[in-house]
């Protein structure tokens, strides 16, 4: 930005598990939505990464809060919090001199306009003066490279931390969608329980990620199977140490019910679909977007079971945050943004 812009201009991905910030088409913060704050005084005591890493350590002093939870706003204090600290991460060549902040924010399919009107408060006591919304499905289309005003239909897929939002897009617009609780922040839920209910293993939310980054899976057959994953944690009864190796095919098992439920979900989408639409996602295909996108082997259990080609955007985690930067630099000529 200019040393004399009267205006900055950011991007933000406001997700469930992270946030993503996008200055001058460059992602300037990728951090985890996650805010310390101190029990004294309810001051933040530091936010993404570090407050992350704070998670179940800091005692009765500080309180880690992921604001959001199924994608929408669960705390507005902290929420508000973590986009000021954000915000302050920005580098400092993209902090000069500016008195008014101008924001394009993404935002969930289904939300209601009080969840909407949420995003909009907390993005103002933020400190931004003008606040574009733009849904999540919408964004990731952009990020991926489609015409999302283009009479062509697409689908996409976008699978988060607290929600798998789902839309068929034409002409600029969300011709059927939706939008279920059901996406990363569950098949974490269900590593924990299986790893409770098989091994006898307390594991938190952050081992489970790693599980599931390094041997989640949607297929107990894949192609290039990851090497098993050794897990450390207490015996749930004992609280002696254990180790326990975990394989991929362990947690297709574990996984089943979850990813059975965005199948449904995918299902549903398309039955809701205009057939002339239906004709051009048959002939280009459905798009994987979201961290989940990246489950060893979903896309091609979806392909099987959907028989309609699924394919995995490039970088699917900065798909949302790319659309979301593309939507600022076109905030004057998108129809589809919500003011």
């Amino acid at each position: 930005m200019g040393l004399f812009s009267l205006t900055q201009e950011i991007a933000i991905d406001l997700g469930t598990a992270n946030t993503i910030i996008i200055c001058d088409d460059k992602v300037v913060v990728d951090e985890p939505s996650v805010v310390a704050i101190s029990t004294a005084d309810n001051k933040m005591v530091a936010v993404g990464r570090k407050a992350q890493q704070m998670i179940g350590k800091g005692g009765n002093m500080i309180r880690t809060v992921r604001p959001l939870r199924d994608g929408v706003i669960a705390d507005f204090y902290a929420c508000e919090m973590m986009i000021r600290g954000m915000i302050k991460m920005i580098p400092r060549n993209h902090q000069l001199f500016v008195p008014s902040l101008k924001m394009v924010v993404c935002i969930p399919s289904g939300s209601t306009e009080v969840e909407i009107r949420a995003v909009r408060d907390s993005s103002e006591h933020a400190g931004a003066r003008d606040v574009y919304m733009i849904y999540e499905p919408i964004a990731a289309a952009l990020g991926i490279g489609i015409d999302v005003e283009s009479s062509d239909g697409c689908m996409i897929v976008d699978i988060g931390g607290g929600t798998t939002e789902i839309a068929v897009i034409s002409l600029g617009g969300i011709v059927a969608n939706k939008s279920i609780k059901t996406a990363g922040d569950d098949l974490n839920a269900d590593i924990i329980d299986y790893m409770s209910r098989m091994h006898n293993m307390r594991i938190d939310e952050p081992t489970a990620e790693r599980i599931k980054m390094q041997v989640g899976s949607a297929l107990t057959e894949l192609e290039n199977p990851p090497e098993d994953f050794m897990v450390i944690g207490p015996n749930k009864v004992t609280a002696l140490p254990m180790e326990v190796p975990i394989s991929y095919q362990e947690i297709a098992h574990c996984l089943e019910k979850s990813i059975s439920k965005i199948e449904n979900a995918i299902l549903q989408a398309l039955e809701n679909t205009p057939p002339e639409l239906y004709a051009d996602i048959v002939k280009n295909g459905i798009y994987l977007a979201g961290g989940g996108a990246l489950l060893h082997g979903l896309a091609q259990r979806l392909t099987d079971k959907i028989t309609i080609k699924f394919h995995i955007a490039d970088d699917p985690l900065h798909a949302v945050a790319r659309g979301t930067g593309i939507a600022l630099k076109n905030t004057k000529n998108f129809g589809f943004l919500i003011r």
